[in-house]
């Protein structure tokens, strides 16, 4: 089937006229994939509190040096980029469920490795299993999601993959205050466990099915997750459909635009430069000479949480397009003010606060720089706030929703393979980029991406909320 054959436009299934379905059991099985991001949420916010345990591991325990420290933080990046190749071909295989049920296996085994490791080949190689693991995940369960979900609700529940995904990693920055490297690795095994169980009980997608020629199944699963498949019809799917992703389709703008929109989402996620903050968090809060840098590191977890979940609740309402405009122009403000308080402290001699959960900072004047720790924490956590509105969630949602379905293997595939390989990129080399440009310099350097991405927010992204899967494809098409 090509681009342009009508029958790609028309919804696999919609309800007659205005009718809306209401079923709940759609949030229990959105809630059990988004298991998956949430084990790499954890995986992502391991390091934060690992590095500083493993540093201080006495022997026979392995023990972190500086090199090894940095591909400890690195190497998820690598496993979840090739997790992304292997989660496009599995999704388009496998199936949806199969996929997240397999990816459960390399998250638990990842993680028990690493709780028994004896050396430091055996922890990098734990972080690898759970980075092919989260590669799977971050592709699997928003595609699974926005394929169970009616347009009514596929914003909120696409948006709480990033929730899930935010609560890992605070989940490990609390558990990292009271537990060693191995027990919170230990910790790590129960959300995939988790999700193995819930999501045996849960269904396939049916437009996967249908495209399978599985149209009892199909109805079933309608039936499971919607509440009824009473008066709801389906065109009939053409063996056209299984003919899979080829080049000459990059010729179609109804391929090559999703395309160029997805990767570009993708990269620019990762050039605002927070994975290198979530990830050494607390290595960032001491260089800007945080006394408790774990307790700043938890506050803004904290904050991410808070926000993310606010933009879950109001994507269906205030749109994609909106929210990615107002998280960049809040993230260039953040991080030219971050970038500016290191500029101002960087011939400084000291500057120490502390930072209490939520509650005002006080600062002793130590130097010329006094006063200015305020402008450090509040520029963190605007960053994170505004990240969290938009560019946390709107592109992994928009990665669901803008490929037809014959491509979405293939398509969501490439566009994970980005971002995890931006995302190593980023990570392993953030420490070089701010010995080189100086801290100020590597977050203005940010401060310009983010306005790059919401300059192609404003003239390239097109909004997609209400609209059911097929709308969005015939809009590519010029339909």
């Amino acid at each position: 089937m090509t681009p342009e054959d009508p029958e790609e436009t028309q919804p696999l299934l919609r309800p007659p006229g205005d009718s809306a379905p209401r079923g709940r059991r759609v949030f229990l099985a959105a809630f059990a994939a988004a298991l998956g991001p949430l084990s790499f949420g954890f995986a992502l916010g391991y390091s934060s509190p690992a590095i500083p345990s493993l540093r201080r591991a006495a022997p026979p325990a392995p023990r972190l040096d500086d090199t090894s420290a940095s591909w400890f933080g690195a190497i998820v990046t690598l496993g979840a980029a090739a997790g992304g190749v292997l989660g496009g071909w599995l999704v388009d295989r496998a199936g949806r469920k199969l996929s997240l049920l397999l990816c459960a296996v390399p998250f638990v085994v990842g993680f028990a490795v690493i709780a028994a490791a004896q050396d430091v080949w055996m922890v990098l190689g734990g972080r690898l299993l759970t980075g092919l693991a989260c590669g799977v995940a971050s592709l699997v369960a928003p595609v699974y999601i926005s394929e169970i979900a009616y347009p009514a609700v596929r914003g909120l529940l696409g948006s709480c993959v990033q929730l899930m995904v935010v609560i890992g990693i605070l989940l490990a920055y609390l558990a990292g205050w009271v537990l060693e490297w191995r027990w919170l690795a230990v910790l790590g095994c129960g959300p995939p466990s988790l999700m193995l169980l819930l999501m045996c009980c849960m269904p396939e997608t049916p437009r996967f099915l249908l495209t399978q020629h599985k149209r009892q199944e199909a109805m079933a699963a309608l039936q499971f997750l919607w509440g009824s498949e009473q008066g709801w019809e389906e065109p009939p799917i053409g063996a056209e459909h299984q003919q899979g992703f080829q080049l000459a389709l990059l010729r179609h703008p109804g391929i090559y635009k999703p395309f160029v929109i997805g990767i570009s989402l993708m990269a620019f996620q990762q050039l605002s430069g927070v994975n290198a903050i979530m990830f050494y968090a607390e290595t960032i809060f001491e260089a800007a000479k945080f006394k408790d840098s774990s307790l700043a590191s938890v506050t803004v977890g904290i904050i991410q949480v808070l926000f993310t979940a606010v933009a879950a609740l109001i994507m269906d309402r205030a749109g994609r397009r909106l929210l990615l405009t107002l998280s960049g122009v809040v993230m260039v403000f953040s991080t030219s003010a971050f970038g500016t308080y290191f500029k101002l402290t960087q011939g400084g001699t000291g500057n120490s606060s502390h930072v209490d959960l939520l509650v005002p900072v006080s600062v002793e004047p130590v130097n010329g720089s006094v006063g200015l720790a305020w402008l450090a924490v509040g520029s963190m956590c605007l960053f994170i706030a505004g990240f969290a509105v938009g560019w946390g969630p709107i592109p992994w949602l928009l990665m669901s929703e803008i490929f037809p379905l014959h491509v979405k293997g293939v398509a969501t595939g490439v566009c994970v393979l980005t971002n995890w390989l931006m995302a190593f990129l980023v990570t392993k080399e953030f420490s070089s980029l701010m010995e080189v440009l100086r801290p100020y310099g590597a977050f203005w350097l940010a401060s310009a991406f983010c306005i790059i991405s919401v300059l192609f927010t404003l003239f390239c992204v097109p909004e997609t909320k209400g609209k059911t899967l097929e709308q969005i494809t015939a809009h590519f098409e010029g339909r």
